[in-house]
């Protein structure tokens, strides 16, 4: 019965390990951000304070009835149902390999030492908690240096490094397919813009014949894109629109635009591209974007819009959703021309671009038309989503969570024009429900708890001739 108990015990710590390393894995490993920041605040009373109460309250055998009968089966079902689960990366491993050994080992003393056993649930996940944390600054001290040297030795590498409260995953996408037709040109994939992705992504796959390297730059603390700054020194840094977006992390605008601009102070700075949403001062190495655009037409085959170059209006299209989507492009262009592209090259490049996956991807499918927008979180890009499906005659339905990491406001406002344009509005998750169901027609709605029933859901609630719009799809642990 003993060594029942001591395998119970153990198995109890890996499921708490496995439950924390998850939750620091989706809050970028910020144990603060897990603790205060967390959306789902009875997640971690379920599956994290209840198991560890109840091993305190009850006898060991009426614990193991609870832990293998309910607590296991619905951490089990928990795990499941996640729609963006726990990626065993090495550092995962790590900690999990870490956890076991000094569980493990904690046993065995107390095998000895019985009357150890009322601290045995916190020891071992705190400790592996701090080995893993002093560890992982060890391997990311080498991994750096090993990365800074890789780049000082591709001979002329131009860096592009991007940022911006949205729309830096496009400007870099756009760019790339631009810069690519010329040029060996390279970009960190996906939505990889932290110093530590930036890092493992040259170390891995930075090829060492690149000549334009294209990399993103995201932040949640001031500091943050600075850190990016110093170890890339972009020769090219760009600022794209800046926003509210991530308010609740830094307080005001003013500080948000501040930590935008730390891309500035990179020492190799030749030239740099800043968003007129941006307060700066006027100096040689900086070029203020876009220059008198005037955007003609907007709708759902791209697109056409204006932009002055060299004092001359210059005419450009695109087959991408937005009219939002020409201020991004009208800093791919400028980019292009300094690293001395032609005009011609780049309104061909531009003319045969693709839409970046999630963002604004329209999809014909079923004899239905899905605009694929779930990787836009900000208003401006959704209020842009609403209006493009606007402009659709036939019946129109929209997904969406509202916007995450944003005011009451941004929500209120993005309530009311869906309301305007939508026939059917399917609310996925509890975050934003309320401030949704009153700025929206009741019979309009409805709402989705389990997002594994989505295409249930649309099946039922959709028909040939639709047009549906994923706005903003929100992984469900918010």
């Amino acid at each position: 019965m003993e060594y029942f108990n001591i395998f119970t015990h153990i198995l109890l710590i890996m499921c708490l390990g496995w439950y924390l390393i998850t939750n620091l894995q989706w809050y970028n490993y910020k144990l603060e951000r897990v603790i205060f920041k967390h959306h789902k605040w009875y997640w971690h009373i379920n599956y994290f304070i209840v198991p560890i109460v109840m091993y305190y309250l009850l006898e060991p055998l009426f614990f193991a009835l609870f832990f293998y009968l309910l607590y296991l089966t619905a951490f089990i079902l928990w795990n499941k149902t996640l729609d963006k689960p726990l990626v065993l990366t090495s550092r995962v491993k790590r900690f999990l390999g870490i956890l076991l050994f000094i569980t493990f080992a904690i046993n065995l003393l107390c095998l000895f030492a019985p009357s150890c056993q009322g601290v045995t649930i916190f020891i071992p996940l705190m400790l592996a908690y701090v080995s893993s944390h002093i560890l992982e600054k060890i391997f990311f001290i080498s991994f750096k240096h090993k990365a800074k040297q890789k780049l000082k030795l591709i001979p002329n590498l131009k860096i592009i490094a991007i940022t911006a409260s949205f729309g830096k995953t496009s400007i870099k996408n756009y760019m790339y397919q631009v810069l690519s037709k010329k040029y060996k040109t390279y970009k960190t994939p996906r939505s990889v813009n932290t110093l530590a992705g930036i890092v493992l992504d040259v170390n891995n796959y930075l090829p060492s014949d690149t000549q334009i390297y294209i990399a993103e730059a995201g932040a949640r603390l001031k500091g943050d894109i600075e850190e990016i700054t110093m170890f890339l020194e972009p020769q090219y840094p760009v600022i794209g629109s800046v926003g509210e977006q991530h308010i609740e992390y830094f307080k005001t605008l003013d500080n948000i635009i501040h930590t935008k601009m730390e891309i500035l102070k990179t020492p190799r700075i030749i030239k740099g591209f800043v968003h007129e949403t941006v307060p700066i001062l006027k100096y040689d190495t900086i070029e203020k974007f876009p220059k008198n655009l005037n955007i003609t037409m907007s709708n759902l085959d791209g697109i056409w819009f204006d932009l002055e170059i060299n004092g001359v209006q210059e005419h450009f299209h695109a087959p991408v959703l937005g009219s939002f989507n020409a201020i991004n492009l009208s800093a791919v262009i400028l980019v292009a021309l300094e690293l001395g592209m032609s005009i011609n090259e780049i309104k061909i490049a531009l003319d045969k671009i693709q839409p970046v996956e999630h963002r604004l991807q329209l999809i014909k499918a079923g004899g239905k038309i899905i605009i694929d927008d779930s990787f836009n979180g900000n208003l401006e890009g959704m209020l842009e989503a609403v209006n493009i499906s606007a402009t659709y005659e036939g019946r129109k339905v929209i997904i969406t969570p509202g916007l995450v990491e944003s005011t009451l406001e941004a929500n209120t406002k993005l309530a009311q024009a869906i309301n305007e344009v939508f026939d059917v509005v399917i609310i996925t998750g509890s975050l934003n429900l309320k401030v949704l169901s009153q700025n929206i027609d009741e019979k309009k709605i409805i709402v989705l708890k389990d997002k594994s029933k989505m295409e249930e859901t649309l099946a039922r609630e959709t028909k040939v001739g639709d047009l549906i719009l994923f706005a903003n799809d929100a992984p469900n642990f918010i």
